[in-house]
């Protein structure tokens, strides 16, 4: 008991410690607020079987949200810049709540449109903030946990919520708006109490998008994050679809396998998480993406469950390693007073992916069947991995010019 007691503090100090409070106010609030999601993900069901929609009809519900998504991330960024990190967030958490429960109560097209729209524009506005708050927050060599921790979270939260969001839907689709709605309120709550206004006040007006679009170093960085989020997209867009109609899966089985995911992650994430923020993050993000790439690739031979749940593993160690290195790198190219702007940029690319991904993906199952898709998913990983190492040098350059010594004393 003595022997052992002392090297697990030594693990929950060095995934969990050394972290200032505000983080984990915020990391709280992310967990709860993700463990609330349940709308999103059971948003199609409800609008075609509560609402009576059309397939096509909900279709274009869909699309008006993605369109207010890609604003979303702009406007959320440049607020964050402006009027506060800490604010911004707040502020989107209340009117994402406002937004879902407008949904909740829509009965006619016109009104689920607006509120599909406004919905899009606010459910991610806190993520340029979030991102921001963290670099603010928390020391450079720190920031790879960390951004670790808040995935981690958000997984975490994601299981939990899903699985009771499947069962409570039998019971009224209307008592999910409610907890969303309400998990929302609770993230507002905490980080406005708990959490500082970090914005760098004396160069806060200084700047805009301008200087963002004309860093051509973001503008590369965007592009390999596009890459990385062009994969991602895939798993809950034509991956299920791949697996139940063309590798013969049935639902159940592709469930069981995905879940794999999640699982995954919320026992791998903190235990690797300190040990890859000690390495170079430019190559790390690339040896992700490659690692990514190759589980994509492989998902064209799957033929049955155990074949897919190989493959679900082996872009989930990708996964994992990318996932607290990429944000790290954004918090190592933007200046401190323009955080809010570039992590809207970085943002973009995510909801670029998310229109994107289908269309590419739909198209080439279509033209060339599974090995179509998947060796194109493949080569947009390795595309991505060389334009990482090809910029490498420049974000090591970069990051002897933005990152404080004073970062993480608040």
């Amino acid at each position: 008991m003595t022997t052992t007691a002392p090297g697990k503090q030594s693990f929950l100090r060095a995934a969990f410690g050394g972290m200032p409070r505000p983080f984990w106010a915020l990391w709280g609030g992310t967990l709860v607020n993700r463990l609330g999601g349940m709308v999103l993900p059971f948003t199609g069901v409800f609008l075609t079987q509560t609402r009576g929609l059309s397939v096509a009809a909900a279709g274009l519900v869909m699309a008006v949200f993605g369109a207010g998504s890609l604003l979303s991330q702009l406007v959320a960024g440049t607020l964050a810049d402006r009027i506060g990190r800490r604010a911004t967030l707040t502020g989107g958490m209340v009117a994402t709540a406002a937004a879902l429960l407008a949904l909740g109560y829509s009965t006619t097209l016109p009104a689920i449109l607006a509120s599909m729209l406004a919905l899009g524009l606010v459910v991610d506005a806190y993520r340029p903030a979030s991102n921001a708050l963290v670099a603010d927050l928390v020391s450079p060599e720190d920031r790879p946990r960390a951004f670790g921790l808040l995935f981690w979270a958000i997984n975490l939260g994601y299981s939990v919520g899903m699985t009771a969001g499947g069962w409570l839907a039998q019971q009224g689709f209307l008592l999910l708006f409610w907890l969303d709605a309400v998990s929302c309120l609770i993230f507002a709550a905490l980080v406005w109490r708990a959490v500082p206004e970090t914005r760098p006040e004396a160069q806060a007006e200084s700047g805009g998008f301008g200087v963002v679009l004309r860093d051509r170093l973001m503008i590369a960085y965007t592009l390999v994050i596009l890459g990385d989020a062009l994969m991602y997209a895939q798993t809950y867009t034509m991956l299920p679809v791949a697996m139940t109609s063309l590798a013969g899966l049935t639902t159940a089985q592709f469930g069981t396998a995905m879940a794999l995911n999640g699982v995954l992650i919320v026992i791998v994430q903190p235990l690797v998480s300190g040990w890859l923020g000690r390495r170079d993050a430019s190559r790390t993000l690339a040896a992700g993406l490659v690692v990514m790439g190759l589980g994509f690739t492989l998902t064209a031979f799957v033929t049955n469950t155990a074949i897919l749940a190989v493959t679900i593993v082996v872009w989930t160690a990708g996964e994992i390693v990318t996932a607290g290195i990429a944000g790290t790198i954004l918090a190592t190219l933007a200046p401190a007073h323009l955080r809010g702007r570039y992590a809207g940029l970085f943002g973009l690319a995510w909801s670029a992916a998310g229109m994107l991904a289908p269309l590419l993906g739909s198209a080439l199952l279509e033209v060339g069947g599974q090995r179509a898709l998947w060796f194109t998913t493949g080569g947009i990983g390795l595309a991505a991995a060389a334009g990482m190492l090809a910029i490498g040098p420049a974000v090591r350059r970069r990051s002897t010019d933005f990152d404080s010594p004073l970062a993480g004393a608040r």
